[in-house]
């Protein structure tokens, strides 16, 4: 089988797909990206067996119809040298041989059976579930959540993101025991209350095609796989298997104090006076009086402290709490308003942390920060 494609395309169609591919497989065969042609489409297949990504891409011209599996870091790696231009591609599917011919010069390299790649999982019909949400849903809860996803291998329900569908919005959950997030969204309407929890490798994969999609995303999934069918790609992947946290029992009810601030101004004096905590505790400790916020560490090994003061509102009884300085960044870094708000009990309960003022009327974002003990 031959086929025309242009360099650049094909290129940049080969980086999003090998992104799935790992350096150790269980099979020699994901090593390889699978090429199938047939009625003029090129339709290129990467996988590490738990995810896999499909792309297609429509050919200059096409003789004949068949698959084979080229090595991944090969074929990227002659890509990457080429000026964008028109590759002919000459592939005798049964001696597995492949020549490539462009402009100036031509490689030839040997490929493995197509039928040697594993089946791609599919949805259960009987079992099917389907939605079609706007690419900036998508994108914003994974973005908003990701980051607070564990890495507890004793723990793995916990390592991905909870995505359900309730009360006609979409919620997407993450935690890592330590920080909790929580982003819902309004305008997907739905009858039915289902959910299903996310790994952590897909939903950075997700992230990464969402902002050059500009239609509903099609999201099907059963009680063991989700696929992701985007314009030209498809994602599907393997759920991670298990009942999520209740975490609403972990969100605090009743918070009387209630402290609003500069949300860069407060991640500056952090990152500053966080050089002088403890670098096995990152402890930082929070202290509220009147409309003054004081941020201080110290490391009594090695005899060093800092604080600042920032201006700030608050409204509620003087208190010190603390926080591990990172997790606390992490969460600021991850919200987009000037101001947030944190919301609190007492130092001893988690604190909740919203963005103030925002744009979207049907975004809410929730972040609890578990506090830590501090030594007076």
């Amino acid at each position: 089988m031959n086929f025309v494609v242009s360099s650049a395309n094909l290129l940049g169609q080969l980086q999003l797909v090998s992104k799935v591919v790992v350096s150790k497989n269980a099979l020699p065969i994901l090593d390889n990206l699978l090429f199938d042609i047939k009625d003029g489409i090129l339709t290129v297949t990467g996988s590490d067996l738990e995810t896999t990504i499909q792309t297609k891409i429509e050919l200059t011209s096409c003789e004949g119809e068949g698959s084979i599996a080229i090595d991944t870091k090969k074929i990227l790696e002659i890509l990457k040298e080429l000026p964008d231009q028109p590759l002919t591609f000459q592939i005798n599917v049964e001696e597995q041989k492949i020549d490539i011919t462009s402009s100036n010069g031509q490689f030839s390299m040997t490929g493995q059976l197509g039928d040697d790649f594993p089946v791609i999982p599919s949805i259960k019909s009987e079992k099917e579930k389907k939605f079609d949400i706007m690419p900036d849903i998508l994108y914003g809860g994974i973005s908003s959540t990701i980051f607070a996803t564990g890495d507890d291998e004793l723990r793995p329900i916990m390592n991905g993101i909870l995505i359900e569908f309730k009360n006609d919005k979409v919620s997407f959950v993450a935690t890592d025991a330590h920080k909790l997030v929580k982003y819902s969204r309004k305008e997907l309407k739905t009858d039915e209350e289902v959910s299903f929890i996310l790994p952590k490798k897909p939903a950075n994969l997700i992230k990464g095609i969402l902002p050059k999609v500009f239609s509903d995303v099609e999201l099907t999934f059963d009680d063991k796989n989700a696929l992701f069918t985007f314009e030209n790609t498809k994602l599907i992947c393997r759920l991670i298997e298990g009942t999520y946290p209740n975490y609403a029992t972990v969100i605090p009810k009743d918070n009387p104090n209630k402290l609003i601030v500069d949300r860069l101004e407060l991640f500056s004096s952090l990152k500053r006076v966080s050089i002088f905590a403890s670098q096995s505790s990152s402890l930082v400790g929070l202290e509220f009086t009147g409309n003054t916020l004081e941020i201080s560490a110290k490391d009594t090994d090695y005899s060093v402290a800092g604080n600042e003061t920032i201006n700030c509102q608050y409204f509620g009884d003087n208190m010190k709490i603390g926080f591990k300085s990172n997790f606390l960044m992490e969460i600021l870094s991850n919200i987009s308003t000037q101001e947030v708000i944190f919301e609190l009990s007492d130092p001893t309960r988690a604190g909740i942390i919203l963005p103030k003022d925002n744009e979207n009327e049907n975004e809410d974002v929730l972040m609890i920060l578990m506090p830590m003990m501090l030594n007076n």
